[in-house]
């Protein structure tokens, strides 16, 4: 993989590289503190992943792409963990078939534990003693495997979610936070200029390859929702006959309602009381007021026609996202759910945090894109089909992991992400 990274004229101290690593790792181990070993070992569907597996992976990533060409003596902690946790690295060799992940119960929780003790005490030994020019050429690896771990941390939760919605003793991750008793702010849509605009990543700082290189875009005039849309918003889309509608739906999508995959968000649940869903929290009732989540690109899609707009291309979302500071409702606000927005004054509300944001963009190479060579450029670029870009990063989404450029991407038809939408429209 390509990594844009660009050292400092004055050096991060190591002392400062060491913290902020030790920190990553000690977001991992927190995720799965309250989780008993036999919700660790469980993968309830072939997208998803057990907890454990994804302790190991990120270990296994720190060794092999940096302990074991860069630590000099290092011995790997066992022979046959490379097989078990490389993901989908084919230059890194043979691996366990994904969706068979659940089926590791060896290593045992406690072992995969002592794995990551074993790789967070040899990665501390590295980054305390290379010497300067070893560790410039070590540090752009080292940040691609802090924020990869970051990536995994979002996972562990989607995962863990989708596991216990199947549970049906539905129970809690962590313990529930009082519901907030506000009100979305009344829709408005804010008016950008068309012209030529510049996208992508570019200077100091790092990035993903696949938010570069830097590139120019011409847009119409457009405008954009003043904040996410909400669940009350989709309930009136489904009491209006959302559902049960070919002519909001893409093909594809429609098939799949008439599949019976689609009658509502993914986790909801019509009761006596109303509409639940089930959340990190447990089962809750349905938050009015919230941002709508875990919804496909083809529920997006077909929401956006019913209300007769659009959703945002990527480089709309961009250039409308670019001035606006990075904070939001992510993982460390405590809150494992979407929240109500707060008011828009300047700018659209909720850019950043609460739900990830289907965009109308294919996932495609930027121009003048090129993957690097070896197994570390399969990261991001093989993955360029089929997929559909959100952006914003979401109420999972570790605190510092997002920025204006970061494009996420999953297949049109996936729900378990943390993923909403908001609205565009032509000026």
């Amino acid at each position: 993989m390509t990594i844009h990274h660009q050292m400092h004229a004055h050096p991060v101290p190591r002392s400062a590289w060491l913290g902020r690593f030790q920190r990553v790792r000690a977001l991992s181990e927190d995720l799965a503190r309250d989780l008993h070993p036999e919700d660790q070992t469980v993968q309830s569907m072939p997208d998803a992943s057990p907890t454990k597996w994804h302790l190991a992976h990120v270990s296994w990533f720190f060794e092999t792409f940096i302990l074991v060409p860069h630590l000099p003596g290092y011995t790997v902690a066992h022979p046959q963990f490379a097989y078990l946790f490389n993901s989908y690295y084919e230059a890194a060799g043979a691996r366990h078939a994904r969706f068979a992940r659940g089926l590791i119960t060896r290593p045992t929780v406690d072992e995969v534990a002592a794995y990551r003790g074993w790789v967070t005490a040899a990665m501390g030994e590295l980054i305390s003693t290379a010497g300067e020019a070893a560790f410039t050429a070590i540090a752009p690896l080292l940040d691609i495997g802090i924020n990869h771990e970051q990536q995994h941390q979002e996972l562990i939760l989607m995962d863990i979610l989708n596991l216990f919605a199947a549970n049906p003793l539905r129970p809690a991750y962590r313990p529930s936070a009082a519901a907030s008793t506000g009100s979305a702010p009344e829709l408005a849509f804010f008016d950008y200029p068309g012209g030529i605009f510049e996208i992508g990543h570019a200077g100091p700082g790092f990035a993903y390859d696949n938010e570069g290189p830097r590139h120019e875009v011409l847009l119409r005039p457009f405008r954009l929702a003043s904040r996410a849309v909400t669940n009350a918003e989709w309930i009136a889309f489904m009491e209006d006959g959302g559902y049960g509608r070919p002519d909001l739906w893409l093909a594809d999508g429609w098939a799949r309602v008439k599949a019976g995959e689609y009658a509502a968000p993914l986790y909801w649940e019509k009761t006596a009381a109303g509409w639940e869903a089930m959340t990190l929290t447990g089962q809750q009732p349905v938050e009015l007021a919230a941002p709508v989540v875990h919804v496909s690109y083809y529920e997006a899609d077909a929401y956006a026609r019913w209300a007769r707009r659009r959703l945002p291309t990527e480089a709309e979302w961009e250039v409308a996202a670019r001035p606006v500071p990075v904070c939001g409702n992510v993982l460390e606000s405590g809150a494992l759910r979407p929240l109500p927005a707060g008011p828009a004054a300047s700018h659209p509300a909720q850019l950043y945090g609460d739900v990830w944001e289907w965009t109308q963009s294919p996932y495609v190479a930027y121009p003048g894109y090129r993957p690097a060579p070896g197994a570390l450029g399969e990261y991001n670029g093989k993955f360029m089909c089929s997929q559909m870009v959100l952006r914003g990063g979401c109420c999972a989404t570790p605190d510092g992991h997002v920025r204006a450029t970061y494009r996420n991407f999953f297949y049109p038809h996936q729900r378990w992400p943390f993923a909403g939408l908001r609205l565009a429209e032509d000026a």
